[in-house]
């Protein structure tokens, strides 16, 4: 694994540098666009939805739609206003039992590794959190942005967990679910029994990604049987930038003289042809 963040924990006095790394990883199948025909894949530009031109990276801003469909254009000089950190501490706010924290909380999970040098504090801070059964409720500033997160232990290891804001987390209401719904006594007692019967310890190796093992054989049957695509490298584009208006332009003329109708006279050459008439007068 690559460390993507470097920086300390803090809390109290004690410092302990440590490093950040990934938790987990997506094991998806990652699949492109293709042309079906041939396997070329396929390019999406970036097209302007009211001139119709195409827009250069330069030319992009972030917008906010209103809720009346206007929109609010926002610049770098915007952003550069707003409350930004980047700070490589993650501080302890306080120990916090761990059955407070509500697991739908919980986002991204990352690793903390210790240096070397930190390593008997790292420990210290670990078993702490283990014997007190709770986890360090703190800030970290990640990609600018300061955000709430855990620390909890991991097979032997710290762990931090981003977290989201509590409005971030849609309240449910649902008419079907109200006060005058309750169950019997004998449809709970069929319902403990069920779970009585079906109860039992989580296995991780029990299970697996059926759907994922069964791609990855059809995508290797396929490569195997020789049905692949060679597909040629695109050709490289010729950096020439088209004028929308002078295509559409070229584009009348050409129905037009499909038509028989006569093509539009430009203003300069009349002009220089009422010269040449004066000239002659």
């Amino acid at each position: 694994m690559r460390a993507i963040w470097k920086g300390a924990v803090s809390f109290g006095l004690v410092n302990v540098p440590v490093r950040l790394y990934a938790a987990t990883e997506n094991h998806d199948v990652q699949f492109r666009q293709v042309h079906r025909t041939d396997g070329g894949r396929i390019k999406y530009q970036r097209v302007c939805s009211i001139d119709g031109e195409q827009v250069s990276y330069d030319d992009i801003a972030k917008g906010y739609e209103t809720e009346d469909g206007d929109m609010v254009i926002l610049t770098d000089e915007d952003f550069a206003d707003l409350p930004t950190k980047s700070s490589k501490e993650i501080a302890v706010e306080k120990f916090v039992p761990a059955d407070q924290i509500d697991p739908m909380l919980l986002d991204k999970s990352y690793y903390l590794e210790p240096d070397k040098a930190a390593a008997k504090p790292y420990v210290l801070l670990r078993d702490a959190l283990e014997t007190e059964k709770r986890m360090a409720l703190v800030t970290v500033s990640i990609r600018t942005r300061m955000t709430m997160a855990v620390l909890r232990v991991r097979d032997g290891v710290i762990v931090m967990q981003t977290m989201l804001w509590p409005d971030e987390v849609r309240s449910p209401d649902f008419a079907a679910l109200g006060d005058q719904m309750e169950a019997t006594e004998k449809e709970l007692a069929m319902a403990h029994l069920l779970v009585e019967q079906l109860a039992g310890d989580y296995e991780p190796d029990d299970y697996e990604d059926d759907y994922a093992i069964a791609l990855d054989a059809l995508v290797k049957a396929k490569v195997e049987g020789g049905e692949i695509k060679d597909v040629p490298k695109p050709a490289e584009e010729s950096g020439e930038v088209v004028d929308l208006l002078a295509a559409l332009a070229k584009s009348v003329e050409k129905a037009k003289a499909a038509r028989g109708e006569a093509p539009a006279v430009e203003d300069k050459p009349a002009k220089k042809a009422a010269a040449k008439k004066k000239a002659a007068s």
